[in-house]
């Protein structure tokens, strides 16, 4: 694509890159077809395309964004299946993430909408604060009715995501897990802020599979968000600044032995934290740091592979639909791991239809954009039940959040079925299928029978 910025606004790095990124696009619209707005929609200016297109005239004329470049951008999922799809290598990730800080430096949104993002930054990232809000929605919710009433959608959207009950936490929130048996490995898990209060049993059995396996795994006390939301909010600062923090308190971890991996159970997160370096490129005392641990991240699946899991204990004929996250699929590229581990650990493994698109999560998109989300979940709900499964295995916690439902299969993270198959407790919303497992000792006893479902 031909770009028209003068010398001087190159001088700039970051229009310096995003005009490097416009360069790449030759506007062939392969992209559209993958595009979940798109396909929804029928947009063009909800497509990759057709958004790159609003944000290179915004760019190149220095515009403050207009509300219609505030609209589409919004609408944009940071799926990236647009980027596994192009056949150009455009770096749309980079280039939405810079439109996106540079509309919430530029365009005055209504009042509800900032007070809405406000709530989401000052909340979900802490805890211990997102603890007693989903505790708070529980008294808010009977006056669901009177919230929509008010035009209130994304706080009607919020009430209806936060659980019925919270679970309590039994393993440790930080500190030092030793290995069972002799050490084979050490690294440091990263235990995210939404995940730790929505379900801690993620993990819990991700510790437990670790140190089963011989590795020590590291929490430290002073680790915090990820920066996820807030940078995709473009809320730049705060993401960079919760990305310091974490280096540092990672690199506080390294200065007492060395590190094999960063560990990462929720993929959304894997996906910002192995993008520190590029995030704190222009940062003179972090750049290099942050792009030490960007190397070291690993998505827990990845992890697993590459050390070899000791062989499973136990065996089922359970039928498994593995959605693959769009921050694991796209963000990381990461598509067999998940796979091969469930099927190695006895798990009858099925393809969900249309699995490039994305779910309707994606971090707080779910809530500040509820009627495009409430269709691509009723669309991925309506795929996942053609498999008839009899649960759903994902590797991120935004996607199960949203796939829950009383109507639904059981959601369960990968690592929760892997834990279980090499000896943990079997995860809660399963129990009802235990039955349907059996010790590898079994399967070699003829009165004993088992058939695997293909």
């Amino acid at each position: 694509m031909e770009t028209e910025f003068k010398p001087e606004q190159l001088v700039d790095p970051n229009i310096r890159e995003a005009n490097q990124i416009l360069r790449s696009c030759v506007h062939c619209g392969l992209c559209t077809a993958t595009c979940p707005t798109y396909v929804l929609l029928g947009d063009e200016r909800d497509s990759p395309r057709g958004r790159i297109y609003l944000m290179k005239k915004m760019f190149e004329g220095g515009h403050d964004a207009t509300p219609e470049v505030r609209t589409h951008i919004d609408r944009c999922l940071s799926c990236l299946s647009c980027m596994t799809t192009c056949p150009s290598g455009v770096d749309y990730m980079h280039l939405v993430d810079k439109a996106r800080v540079h509309i919430e430096k530029t365009s005055r949104r209504p009042l509800k909408d900032r007070l809405m993002r406000k709530l989401l930054a000052a909340v979900v990232p802490y805890p211990s604060r997102f603890r007693w809000s989903v505790r708070g929605a529980k008294l808010a919710k009977p006056f669901k009715g009177l919230i929509s009433a008010l035009g209130l959608k994304e706080l009607r959207a919020m009430l209806d995501l936060a659980p019925g009950r919270l679970p309590s936490r039994r393993g440790p929130a930080y500190g030092t897990i030793a290995p069972e048996g002799p050490r084979r490995g050490r690294v440091i898990l990263l235990r995210g802020c939404a995940q730790t209060v929505l379900r801690p049993q993620i993990n819990d059995a991700a510790i437990r599979l670790l140190t089963r396996n011989g590795i020590e795994v590291v929490m430290p006390k002073a680790e915090g968000c990820c920066g996820a939301l807030v940078h995709h909010m473009g809320r730049e600062a705060d993401g960079m600044a919760q990305a310091r923090q974490n280096i540092d308190a990672w690199e506080s971890v390294m200065a007492d032995g060395p590190v094999d991996a960063i560990v990462i159970s929720a993929s959304g997160c894997g996906t910002t934290v192995k993008d520190y370096g590029h995030m704190l490129a222009h940062d003179p005392e972090y750049a290099e740091r942050a792009e030490k641990v960007a190397g070291l991240a690993r998505d827990i699946s990845e992890y697993l592979t590459e050390i070899t899991l000791d062989p499973p204990t136990a065996w089922t004929d359970i039928k498994v639909a593995y959605h693959s996250a769009c921050s694991m699929q796209h963000g990381q590229r990461i598509t067999k791991q998940p796979r091969k581990l469930l099927s190695d650990a006895g798990y009858s493994v099925l393809d969900i239809p249309e699995g490039h698109l994305c779910c309707g999560s994606a971090g707080t998109y779910n809530m500040l954009q509820p009627e495009i989300s409430g269709l691509l979940k009723k669309r991925k709900q309506d795929n996942i039940a053609k498999t008839k499964p009899d649960c759903v295995a994902t590797g991120n916690i935004g996607c199960m959040t949203q796939l829950e439902g009383p109507d639904q299969p059981p959601i369960l993270h990968t690592v929760e079925l892997l834990d279980w198959a090499h000896g943990g407790p079997c995860p809660e919303e399963i129990r009802h299928l235990s039955h349907r497992r059996r010790t590898v000792q079994s399967l070699f006893t003829p009165d004993v029978p088992l058939e695997r479902v293909s």
